[in-house]
């Protein structure tokens, strides 16, 4: 409803008839915001509640939208007050620099005034900007090669025929990096791409998108192993596992295999490597998969509380940093499901900890080392005397005294970060590196063959790790592919990898 103030009747029966109805409409609407409101705070007390009230994480997040959505149409119906327009600064951030611009300029028709009619002067310019979209184009790339001959020697002369990523194929770099980066990154499985080509009038059968991505793997390998030469060159790394599910034909349904993400993260330290996250498949979660992976590796190594970890610290290359954020689950989970003053007592503690790391976030290690003497010590301290005191005063087999002894048999590995300013509390960065691979396991169901689940691994290496940089994944896998075709020498393949990558500007043989 907009109402001209400029323009209002005179009339008093039609002004307090228009009053009635603003307040009415206001009270309508206001009483529906209200009520769209409290759902939004009972579905977000539902993400932290109890285990088994809590809601998806993905249904919450499309919860949220309509909600939001119902609440802006409100406000869009809702009275409005017109008057002339007037400066004001905009409240929002503003449009990334980046951007193109497209002026669209609007001019009065005649720079004379209608009130007196003398020349109208320049009196600066309002300017206002606004977010468009210009639909994806599927365009056919016409490549034509002219042919000579000779006359005198009867000789052919035609320029060579370009590479391509998939021998005979259709794809042009940029078109592949599109399918890789809506599979493993936007998490749309290649049957619903192919629908979504169908809707552009290109008939792109599932299995040929499919043959895309095992073609466009193949040159993405070398870079992939590249990747993970340069990260398990590093002394500190975070490591974990998630199950992918694998189609098994012979017994008619799925299998479990691993992928096992190793990640590198020093910016809470100021360190000089960039971060990055490499994935490997394996069939299975023994003992002998990291064991294999991490074969040269020398230095820390982040880890939850899977027992197979400890087996990489016999030959004395590899120490063990343990979780904090795993051992305080332990506490939470029978907080949650008891109410135990114990547990509540060691999450305060633990929280305690965590208060000073907050503080030294990002400082260099010398720093962040002295500050954990002083202030981080006799926190850990007193919490060993104190685990040590609960634990005989409460029943041996209770979830509680558990808990405990997680953390009591981790306990110099929990302690590590009292040696070395690099040390982090908790293996999070690589939990955020899992994350991606959980919600691409609810889109995709499960991977076609171990060869799918490999692929999955070297795509997702590459996708992660060029985030994590801050690199755009599509503008990267496209120029990659195509220097690779191009003839990018195999000895510089460092140059491709996402924080060496300068957009634009092929290396040259």
């Amino acid at each position: 409803m907009r109402i001209d103030l400029e323009n209002l009747p005179s009339d008093p029966a039609l002004l307090q008839r228009l009053v009635r109805d603003m307040a009415a409409a206001v009270e309508t609407r206001d009483g529906e915001i209200g009520r769209l409101q409290e759902i939004i705070r009972k579905l977000q007390r539902m993400q932290f509640g109890r285990k088994s009230e809590r809601m998806d994480a993905d249904q919450l997040e499309l919860a949220l939208e309509d909600l939001d959505g119902d609440i802006a149409a409100l406000r869009e119906d809702a009275p409005v007050a017109t008057r002339p327009s007037v400066e004001r600064q905009p409240h929002r951030r503003p449009l990334p620099e980046h951007l193109p611009r497209e002026e669209v300029i609007l001019d009065l028709e005649s720079t004379i005034c209608a009130c007196c009619g003398e020349a109208l002067q320049p009196a600066g310019e309002s300017v206002s900007e606004m977010l468009d979209w210009i639909p994806a184009r599927v365009r056919v790339i016409r490549t034509r090669r002219p042919k000579y001959t000779c006359r005198t020697c009867g000789t052919l002369h035609q320029h060579p025929a370009p590479e391509r990523v998939i021998a005979g194929g259709l794809a042009t770099p940029a078109l592949l990096a599109q399918v890789l980066v809506s599979k493993y990154c936007d998490h749309t499985p290649l049957y619903r791409q192919s629908q979504i080509f169908a809707r552009h009038g290109v008939d792109l059968a599932r299995s040929t998108l499919a043959g895309w991505v095992g073609g466009a793997c193949w040159w993405l390998e070398a870079l992939h192993e590249r990747l993970a030469k340069n990260l398990l060159a590093s002394d500190h790394l975070f490591a974990d596992d998630t199950p992918v599910p694998v189609l098994d034909p012979g017994r008619g349904r799925t299998k479990t295999g691993r992928l096992w993400v190793y990640a590198r993260e020093q910016r809470g330290w100021n360190g000089a490597e960039p971060p990055a996250a490499i994935y490997m498949f394996a069939p299975d979660r023994k003992a002998e998969r990291p064991a294999g992976h991490l074969a040269s590796y020398k230095g820390i190594l982040h880890v939850d509380g899977y027992a197979g970890f400890e087996t990489l610290t016999k030959a004395g290359n590899i120490r063990l940093a343990a979780c904090w954020a795993h051992t305080r689950r332990k506490f939470y989970d029978v907080f949650q499901s008891t109410g135990s003053p114990i547990a509540e007592e060691a999450l305060r503690r633990i929280r305690d900890i965590y208060l000073v790391e907050a503080d030294i976030r990002g400082q260099p290690p010398p720093f962040r080392l002295a500050k954990r003497r002083q202030r981080s010590r006799p926190l850990v301290d007193d919490l060993r005397l104190w685990f040590d005191r609960q634990l005989p005063q409460i029943p041996g087999r209770s979830s509680l005294a558990d808990a405990i002894r997680y953390a009591l048999s981790r306990w110099e590995g929990l302690t590590r970060f009292l040696n070395d300013g690099r040390v982090e509390l908790d293996t999070n960065p690589v939990e955020r590196a899992i994350r991606p691979v959980a919600l691409g396991r609810k889109n995709h169901l499960f991977a076609g063959s171990d060869g799918g689940g490999h692929r999955w691994a070297v795509i997702c290496s590459l996708v992660e790790t060029a985030k994590l940089n801050e690199v755009e994944p599509y503008a990267w896998l496209a120029d990659i592919l195509q220097r690779m075709i191009d003839g990018h020498p195999v000895n510089r393949l460092d140059d491709l990898l996402p924080w060496n990558w300068k957009p634009g500007n092929p290396v040259k043989n």
